[in-house]
């Protein structure tokens, strides 16, 4: 039986961490990097631009499966390639609503999922409209290439849109949503229908960008444990997404939850399952888009926390700090992306896993911490 080959368009982080699961499980991995050293460099087979037709076809002719590191492949490109006869995973028809959060929210109201009060907007009218019908602020939203915070803002008059709306015909609006937490579901649906859940998971902001990871989520009721599972079960077979999906949830003080962003890949917030998770994400996304039998998704231990290392040693580089980490805080899991510091930008994680969540939290934290230096913790 020859080796399956599976071709990841894009050579961030999430290219990289799949390597050592391709390698395995016995998948030959190839990347199309947009630049020389990359995240993923050591699966580089290719550098090139993914928005190029025949770059990305070239580079498909020789695997049986593509699948993407991010989800801004143009939908042009996408279809082309099922035109080939490429196997793509996701498709194009489910990867539009991770890259048009107006047709993703659409969608969802369609399926009837649980999400804000949202409106498109095309003039700041408009905008002030929805804001006074909403309290006096609201969550303005570009519909494309949004991320970690950018494409986000809360704004209290239409005025405060009118830079974005010379960019692009309609943006999205949604009510400032009273939330306790932000939750994330992942899960992880085949070709051919199976789907696979992991534990509901609490995610910390910082300045927009995810910092903490709490998994299981802590205090979640078995019921909304259940609603959430069906949530994004529901989601994944309605728009028919293969691979890992992860559905970002609000917790809202009136005891809702309120869908906020999709992933149609490996995401973030499912890095603990590396360490924590009997299959990791990255594992059951090359199963799942290789259309085979997926893993049990469930925790190894009563609580994992990961942390993400952002900026990290700004004179130094990140690695040089492991062997101090490693003797202070052994029971941490380290993991680096292969790119430079910069302040704000992730670099890394750290997973800690044990019996409770109160010394597990303290711990990876701990560990976390030492990398940060008084230029890189802002």
């Amino acid at each position: 039986m020859p080796v399956p080959i599976v071709g990841v368009i894009g050579g961030g982080q999430l290219a990289r961490m799949m390597v050592p699961q391709a390698l395995e499980l016995g998948i030959e991995i190839r990347v199309l990097a947009e630049a020389e050293g990359s995240s993923a460099r050591l699966a580089a087979t290719e550098v090139g631009d993914y928005r190029d037709l025949e770059t990305v076809r070239e580079f498909a002719r020789g695997v049986d499966v593509v699948t993407f590191d991010h989800e801004h492949v143009p939908q042009e490109i996408l279809r082309a390639l099922i035109d080939d006869g490429v196997a793509v995973h996701p498709g194009p028809h489910a990867l539009e609503f991770a890259q048009d959060k107006l047709a993703m929210r659409r969608r969802l109201t369609e399926l009837g999922a649980p999400v804000p009060e949202w409106a498109e907007v095309r003039t700041e009218a408009e905008l002030d409209a929805f804001i006074a019908a909403h309290g006096g602020a609201a969550v303005l939203k570009t519909p494309r290439g949004g991320y970690d915070g950018h494409g986000v803002r809360i704004v209290r008059a239409g005025s405060e849109g009118a830079d974005w709306f010379g960019d692009f015909d309609a943006l999205l609006v949604e009510e400032l949503v009273d939330f306790r937490r932000e939750l994330a579901q992942l899960v992880a649906r085949r070709p051919s229908g199976e789907i696979v859940a992991w534990p509901l998971v609490e995610s910390v902001q910082q300045n927009g960008v995810c910092k903490e990871v709490l998994a299981p989520a802590p205090s979640a009721s078995p019921r909304e444990n259940e609603v959430t599972r069906a949530i994004a079960e529901q989601i994944a077979s309605g728009l028919d997404v293969t691979g890992v999906l992860a559905v970002e949830l609000f917790e809202t003080t009136d005891d809702r939850v309120l869908i906020n962003e999709l992933a149609m890949r490996p995401h973030n917030t499912g890095h603990w399952t590396m360490d924590g998770a009997r299959t990791s994400q990255f594992e059951q996304h090359l199963r799942a888009v290789l259309d085979l039998p997926l893993g049990d998704a469930s925790a190894r231990d009563a609580a994992s926390v990961m942390i993400n290392i952002l900026g990290g040693p700004q004179h130094e580089a990140i690695t040089d700090r492991f062997a101090a980490v490693m003797a202070r805080h052994p029971e941490a899991k380290l993991h680096t992306y292969g790119k430079s510091a910069r302040p704000g930008r992730k670099v890394g994680h750290v997973t800690v896993s044990g019996g409770n969540l109160d010394e597990v939290a303290y711990a990876a934290r701990a560990a976390a911490a030492m990398f940060d230096d008084e230029e890189s913790a802002e």
